[in-house]
């Protein structure tokens, strides 16, 4: 009797600790807008907002990494 006890204890122990160490996920709010660092994007940060610039940039590199326009003839 006094094993099952110990069994069953052992076993529910790990599922009374499993929910002890979340962590708040969601980023914080206040007055209904997002309290935290804004992201720059790509363009904005590289570019200085040129997104022209940008998407060239893009396709001159996806261009280069075409291994059917590296080959040699």
């Amino acid at each position: 009797m006094k094993t099952i006890l110990r069994i069953a204890a052992l076993l529910s122990l790990p599922l009374l600790l499993s929910a002890c160490l979340e962590v708040e996920q969601h980023p914080g709010w206040k007055q209904g807008q997002y309290n935290g660092k804004p992201d720059n994007l790509a363009p904005q940060a590289m570019f200085h907002g040129d997104r022209m610039a940008w998407y060239a940039a893009i396709n001159d590199r996806n261009r280069r990494q075409n291994e059917y326009n590296r080959m040699r003839p």
